[in-house]
């Protein structure tokens, strides 16, 4: 009989462990999620702007947020600097190459919980047919019920990537070697 309860115990345990994890899909369609990105122009001023369209899904351990996940698909063609010659521009073969590289896409390999409660998220991002390694710094915004009868989990992050990283030779200037971004994503549970 002890046997049993055992068994019976830790597979209650077993699956009370698996539970934790929370499977979410990013709510693009709701306008609830976003990724930006600002770079300097020619130095004297900073030039932002957002991708439109894009999708996601990242999973949640609440045990254990190493065991979470992350990924993303951008549409590169959905370039928004809120200036409509200026994305054309941007679009070309001058700069980002749309019509050849149309898709940009970030997959977490390892996250790492720090000590003040932020995750450190680093994964493949590949841009313009390039693939490289960059992290990002998340923190969770909130979690919860939403009025739909659905729940909902948020985060913000941030990073850097370096335009030379991924075979871009423009320059809007000296300065401009770089963009920020910043992925704000809210999440519906599955």
């Amino acid at each position: 009989m002890k046997t049993a309860t055992l068994s019976a115990t830790l597979l209650l345990a077993g699956n009370m462990a698996f539970a934790e994890v929370e499977n979410y899909v990013i709510d693009t369609e709701g306008a609830h999620a976003s990724i930006e990105f600002q770079t300097k122009h020619l130095g004297y001023s900073w030039l932002t702007g957002r991708f439109n369209e894009f999708t996601g899904n990242f999973s949640y351990d609440t045990e254990n947020p190493a065991n979470s996940s992350i990924s993303v698909d951008i549409n590169v063609d959905s370039i928004d600097s809120n200036h409509a010659e200026r994305d054309k521009h941007l679009r070309s073969d001058e700069y980002l190459q749309t019509k050849k590289f149309p898709d940009a896409k970030f997959v977490s390999t390892k996250i790492t919980p720090n000590e003040d409660g932020s995750l450190t998220i680093a994964g493949d991002f590949t841009l313009h047919g390039v693939t490289k390694t960059i992290s990002f710094n998340a923190t969770q915004v909130g979690t919860g019920p939403d009025p739909w009868g659905g729940y909902r989990r948020g985060f913000t992050g941030s990073t850097s990537i370096r335009f030379s990283d991924y075979g871009y030779t423009f320059l809007l200037g000296p300065a401009t070697t770089a963009a920020e971004i910043t992925l704000n994503i809210e999440g519906i549970r599955q």
